[in-house]
Parts: structure tokens; C-alpha cells; sequence
């Protein structure tokens, strides 16, 4: 091990010196009072991070809770889209304004920001880390119950800014049926681990399809090995979740409110209880 420089923000290291993430944690400015913050999280892209973050937020909504998304995915914001919300956000002296979707839930995400949706972020990482800090310091939010954080991919800058400026309650790590997940997923949970952040379960993404004529599940990407990882690291498998064209369709028109069912209906209730 290297001599300490007595920063935990740039060191991996799992040590005794290690300053808890709490001590980190930047205050929420004086017009937003947050309840529970729960980031989504996927040790690898294309996963379905971002369907997860936004049913919970759905789910959680119909319930009757405050419900807020901090877009984290600098990069590659989808949590817009998926709302159907294309307005810009708005500021004052005080502070920026979330958009808000059709049923009240609040968003923030750099997509509100650009002139133009496609325009690209072409960011170094420090910067895109900034900007997740003060999605949390600078946008007035309110009152609310639970803040879903959609994270980006993998246990880079953007992770470790937000498990250390934000006081994360805990995390639903996002994966699919494939060889790798025990890999990939182990990852996500050693860094949830070493920052102290509850891993609350995992979602099982792509899981299998369901032919609509026989009802025969098909696993199009192989056979799950989800219970088993969960087992190995004594995690909930909080859902696993089907190929449904019905969902993307709902993605795609901005209409994810509007699905039915809510596959992720139980967790948000298990997650509130």
C-alpha cells in the first residue's frame, strides 16, 4: 500500500483510516428536504438501469409518495425520454428547477440543460462529477419521500461522487442472464461495500420471454444464474423481469407511466415498507 495522502476521494484503498462516507455527504440546500435516497446501479451498460430507476419512481409515485429522479448518467441521459419530458429546466437566483412529469414526478437531468436532446456531452470525468454533485446542492426539490438516482455504468468517477456526496440509503444493483454477471455484479457490491452503502437486492433484467400464444417462458439469454450470485453474496433477488415489447414501446413514447403492469410494483413496496 502507498503512503496515505489522508483523501479518501481519490484512494481505493480499504483501510482503517477510511473517512465513512457520511462525513462526506454535501448538504441538500435549505428549500429541499429529501427522504430516502436509493441509487440504481449496473457494473456493466445496456441492462436496463434506467427502465429499473424509472418503474421504481412509477411504482413508488402510485403509492402515493414524493417521488424524485436524479439523472446521473451524464452521458447518456434516457430518463427523459422515458417520461416524455422535453421542456428545459428553469431557473432563478435561488436555485434550478426540476421538470416535472405528468403525474408529479420530479426529474433532473443534464438532457433539461442542453440546447438541443442530441447534443453530445463531450466532458472530462472530474467535470461530469461536478455536475451530478450540484444536481443535489443547486436544484431546488422540495419535499420529498424517495430520490431514485440513475447511475451511469461501472465503479468510476460518477459512482464514487455520488456514494460519497450523497447519503445514499441503499442500492439496487441491475444486471442480466449472462456468464459474466457473477463478475460483474461482485464488482458493483464490493464498491457498495467499501463505501459502506446497503446493497438492498438485485434485479434481473431480460430475464426470459414469455410466448404470448402457449405461455412458455423462453430464456433468450441463457439459463438465470441470478440466485445463485445472490445466494453466494447473501443478497435478495428483488425481481426478475421479462422481454416484454410492451415496455420499450412504453419507453420509447415517453409514456412509462402509463404501463401496465408495473413489474417492479412489489419492490417499491417492499422498498417503502
Amino acid at each position: 500500500m502507498s503512503e496515505c495522502t489522508h483523501n479518501c476521494s481519490t484512494c481505493g484503498e480499504s483501510c482503517g483510516e477510511r473517512t465513512a462516507p457520511q462525513d462526506l455527504h454535501e448538504p441538500a440546500n435549505g428549500l429541499s428536504s429529501i427522504g430516502k435516497v436509493i441509487a440504481v446501479v449496473s457494473g456493466k451498460g445496456g441492462v436496463g438501469k434506467s427502465l429499473v430507476t424509472s418503474s421504481l419512481a412509477v411504482a413508488m409515485r402510485r403509492m402515493g409518495k414524493k417521488v424524485a429522479v436524479l439523472d446521473a448518467d451524464i452521458t447518456g441521459p434516457s430518463i427523459p425520454a422515458a417520461f416524455g419530458v422535453h421542456t428545459r429546466a428553469e431557473g432563478s437566483e435561488l436555485g434550478i428547477y426540476p421538470a416535472q412529469t405528468r403525474t408529479g414526478i420530479e426529474i433532473m437531468s443534464l438532457n433539461l440543460l442542453t440546447e438541443h436532446e442530441t447534443d453530445p456531452v463531450v466532458w472530462r470525468g472530474p467535470v461530469i462529477a461536478g455536475t451530478v454533485k450540484q444536481f443535489w446542492t443547486d436544484v431546488i426539490w422540495g419535499d420529498v419521500d424517495y430520490m431514485f438516482v440513475d447511475m451511469p455504468p461501472g465503479t468510476g468517477d460518477v459512482p464514487l461522487t455520488v456514494f460519497q456526496s450523497l447519503p445514499v440509503d441503499g442500492i439496487v444493483v441491475v444486471t442480466s442472464p449472462q456468464d459474466l454477471v457473477s463478475m460483474i455484479v461482485t464488482k458493483a457490491v464490493k464498491m457498495a461495500e467499501l463505501m459502506h452503502i446497503p446493497v438492498l437486492g438485485l434485479v434481473e433484467n431480460y430475464s426470459y420471454f414469455q410466448c404470448p400464444d402457449c405461455g412458455k417462458r423462453h430464456a433468450i439469454f441463457g439459463e438465470s444464474h441470478i440466485e445463485q450470485v445472490a445466494d453466494g453474496l447473501g443478497l435478495k433477488v428483488l425481481a426478475r423481469l421479462p422481454i416484454d415489447p410492451a415496455v420499450a414501446a412504453a419507453c420509447d413514447a415517453g409514456k412509462i407511466e402509463d404501463l401496465e403492469p408495473n413489474y417492479l410494483a412489489d419492490v417499491a413496496k417492499a422498498l417503502a415498507e
